[in-house]
């Protein structure tokens, strides 16, 4: 028989200072002796069979978000195994821990409003346990944000495995998959171009395999942007969660949290502002959500080098000079998986090559140019169909564009890429307002309800606080009646957010939002004529200075008159007490202003 392993000789030498810089010496709990807190932890970690032998290699956290609550993470336990199996063959130790799981169609009141709660569960657990890396498991829309803006705030090396998109189902043999299909189907049914059986049928088949939605909505989105800032493997971005791929990816990033701890490679050394130029030039080539412009402006203020530094001026610019080459829904006709089998992120990138900026630097040591070099990748004709070349594009430049104006002062977004009717890109009308969500839901089918084709749908009360939340009710529905004489698009407007599967001629996060009482979107009424210059970039109501000023002068009034001597009227309890009090704007990302790094 060998030598049995034997302690470390300092583990209890009390003349040895104790090191924390790694393994189960790092993050000691504050019992007054240092000796006697390793003591006393490796006493509990041996309850679970422990060798000395295994805790002496590096300790690699696993992010366990599994959840019954979530398809989209169904496959989290077969990618533990296979990530746990990469470490273990590279000689680290592979410990999993629980996190909060947040699924878009699962929380209330939105997903979003949790997501800064799953961020500071990520970023304090990260922190509070010996890990010497992390490799967090996410896939569902908020999930990805909320542990990269943790990951980077706790600053221990971290290597994100996102769970990957599910295939797409058939109805009457055309492909369908969530959720752009969702929601084309649904507005056909609002319209009544469909039956109740049909939509049932197309119910069963939206949603086929487990895993994120199946074309470029946020999730996807987001997976595509987590590689091009260099922090997993490119094919992680698209292969199926169903796949064997998948699988391997997750080992290849086991066996990658091992050199990166060995190299203690952490997020605030790799990232650099030349790594987030080249995630919001591939969200402009990707035609991606909206909603990554929100995600990325608050993992980027979670970088003290970085915070500040991107803006929304920043998307505005790169947009401007990046086309849209992804044909995939909803600006496009196809899905990840096509995507996947076209070359994904390895072939997107060698197509944007001229465009990035090759010294970002990788988890794994390299630039994104030496990746590049490394992987060439030759085009094939089905390649090229899906992922279109520079001179090819499916759209010039600026998929998503920043609009500016009285309504606006702090800016909007638009996925311009996604418009139903391109007419509407430079349009006038007149508002009819909703002042939030019941409101809509109350009269948006009313047959009495003014509306034409050409008027503009104001949704206020659904920014971060308004709901609160910044709900993905952006997408507001074509009232009824004239969804029934074929209108597809009208020009619409919110504080709000919108899924990433979903399209239409859509301004969104407008801000200040309208809970606020300096906020022009605010005090927009029905009647007031709206006008929205793509091209121009300007979202305005036509009215003047004076009238603006005089609405709001009132409203603050009402504001003051309102509240009670203290101060104190409506003040909320526990999460929702502190989410209302803290979150910011939507151009900072909607994140919590004492989470940011700077």
């Amino acid at each position: 028989m060998g030598d049995q392993h034997q302690p470390n000789s300092h583990d209890y030498d009390l003349a040895t200072p104790i090191s924390s810089s790694s393994g189960l010496r790092q993050g000691l709990t504050a019992y007054g002796d240092a000796h006697f807190s390793l003591f006393l932890r490796k006493v509990f970690i041996k309850a679970l069979g422990y060798s000395d032998d295994a805790l002496s290699r590096p300790i690699i956290g696993i992010i366990n978000t599994y959840s019954g609550f979530n398809p989209c993470h169904a496959n989290v336990p077969q990618l533990m195994e296979a990530a746990k199996r990469g470490v273990h063959l590279n000689g680290g130790l592979a410990v999993e821990f629980p996190t909060i799981s947040v699924h878009e169609s699962f929380s209330y009141p939105t997903s979003m409003f949790l997501r800064n709660l799953m961020s500071m569960d990520t970023e304090e657990m990260i922190r509070a346990q010996p890990l010497d890396a992390c490799i967090m498991i996410g896939g569902c829309d908020k999930t990805i944000p909320a542990q990269l803006m943790g990951g980077i705030s706790a600053n221990k090396p971290i290597l994100p495995l996102v769970t990957g998109p599910m295939l797409p189902g058939n109805h009457k043999g055309s492909r369908i998959g969530a959720c752009t299909d969702c929601r084309n189907n649904w507005a056909a049914f609002r319209a009544g171009e469909i039956d109740i059986e049909e939509i049932s049928a197309i119910n069963e088949e939206l949603a086929p395999t487990i895993g994120t939605c199946g074309v470029m909505g946020t999730a996807s989105t987001m997976a595509c942007i987590t590689a091009a800032l260099g922090l997993m493997p490119l094919r992680g971005a698209s292969a199926p969660a169903v796949s064997s791929a998948r699988i391997r990816v997750a080992e290849e990033t086991g066996a990658n949290a091992v050199s990166v701890a060995v190299n203690s490679r952490k997020p605030q050394d790799i990232l650099s502002k030349e790594s987030f130029i080249n995630a919001i030039t591939v969200l402009q080539a990707i035609g991606g959500s909206t909603n990554a412009v929100v995600h990325l402006l608050a993992i980027a203020n979670r970088h003290p080098q970085v915070s500040g530094v991107i803006t929304l001026q920043t998307f505005e610019e790169i947009g401007q000079k990046t086309p849209l080459l992804i044909n995939l829904k909803p600006s496009g006709d196809n899905y990840m998986n096509d995507f996947h089998n076209a070359g994904g992120m390895l072939a997107l990138l060698h197509t944007l090559r001229p465009l990035l900026q090759l010294s970002a630097m990788t988890i794994n040591g390299q630039t994104m140019g030496e990746i590049l070099d490394a992987s060439p990748f030759r085009t094939f004709p089905y390649s090229t169909q899906i992922i279109r070349p520079l001179s090819d594009a499916l759209y010039p430049s600026s998929s998503l564009i920043v609009l500016h104006g009285n309504l606006a002062p702090d800016g909007a977004v638009m996925k311009a890429s996604a418009s139903k009717d391109r007419r509407l890109l430079s349009h006038t009308g007149p508002a009819v307002v909703f002042e939030n969500s019941a409101d809509l839901a109350r009269r948006i089918d009313d047959p009495e309800l003014p509306v034409t084709k050409d008027t503009v749908l104001v949704l206020q009360g659904i920014g971060p606080i308004g709901n609160p939340g910044m709900p993905e009710a952006g997408l507001i529905p074509i009232p009824r009646k004239l969804a029934s004489a074929g209108v597809k698009d009208m020009l619409r407007l919110s504080d709000g957010r919108m899924s990433g599967t979903a399209g239409g001629t859509i301004a969104l996060h407008i801000s200040p939002e309208s809970a606020l009482p300096e906020s022009p979107f605010g005090v927009v009424q029905t009647g007031d004529l709206i006008t929205c210059d793509v091209e121009q970039r300007i979202l305005q109501v036509e009215i003047s200075s004076e009238e603006l000023r005089a609405r709001l002068d009132a409203r603050k009034r009402r504001v003051i008159e309102n509240k009670d001597p203290a101060g104190q009227q409506g003040r909320k309890r526990g999460y929702l007490g502190l989410y209302e009090r803290s979150v910011n704007q939507a151009q900072h990302g909607a994140d919590f202003g004492f989470l940011a790094a700077n």
